[in-house]
């Protein structure tokens, strides 16, 4: 991640209080980690041209649970998650299909207070970042992390998918790249994934991943055949 690029917003008030919203289940972003879209729906494409014509940032929320099973219901007024993160736009590149691939570098984490109308086919959010003011330091609670714990548990997991991973990569993460990169691509549900957004710091972010982790594997030992995927 270039150098600066988080770095600019030292806290709450050098963030917007409105943002354009991406609400998609089962997607979740945390700071200084990047989630990658695939944006192809023609209110999302507009929404990203408005972001880039601005201040490259959008919102990513999970839509509520009553809100059905779509990944992206339609419309503007389906209930939404109250905890969601900014991304700033790190890059992008277009298909000749006319689809964008972004990649969104996490700001902060945000409650969402209440929808902002707009004549826009997409939504905006009026938001606050004041309780996860801690999201503006670059690697708090790093130190708290049982870090041979998560990564014996990550190599347990990956074998009993028969998953390969750049131990290279990994083992040169900080804490925070590694707990907060892990969540974002977890495969678990919209359920655990915003229990693992919402999670009140790293160190309880890295507990609950390994949690997740070590149910599916019991799960598999005991016979059952059932998964928490």
């Amino acid at each position: 991640m270039p150098r600066g690029v988080t770095e600019r917003y030292r806290g709450p008030g050098d963030l917007p209080q409105v943002l354009p919203l991406f609400p998609l289940r089962g997607a979740i972003l945390l700071p200084r980690a990047t989630l990658a879209l695939n944006v192809f729906e023609p209110r999302y494409l507009l929404l990203v041209d408005y972001a880039l014509a601005g201040d490259r940032l959008i919102g990513i929320l999970q839509p509520a649970p009553d809100a059905g099973e779509v990944e992206s219901p339609s419309g503007k007024i389906f209930p939404l998650r109250r905890i969601g993160c900014a991304g700033r736009i790190t890059a992008f590149s277009e298909g000749d299909d006319g689809r964008l691939m972004l990649s969104l570098t996490g700001t902060a984490r945000f409650r969402m207070l209440q929808d902002v109308e707009s004549d826009e086919p997409f939504r905006f959010g009026r938001v606050s970042f004041a309780e996860f003011a801690t999201d503006f330091t670059s690697g708090h609670g790093e130190d708290d992390v049982d870090r041979q714990r998560l990564l014996t548990t990550l190599r347990n997991y990956l074998i009993a998918n028969n998953l390969s991973a750049d131990w290279d990569r990994i083992d040169s993460a900080s804490n925070e790249r590694l707990v907060n990169t892990l969540s974002i691509l977890s495969p678990y549900g919209a359920e655990e994934k915003q229990a693992l957004l919402e999670a009140r710091d790293l160190k309880a972010r890295a507990e609950a991943l390994v949690a997740l982790a070590e149910m599916e594997l019991a799960s598999r030992d005991d016979g059952s055949g059932t998964s928490i995927q």
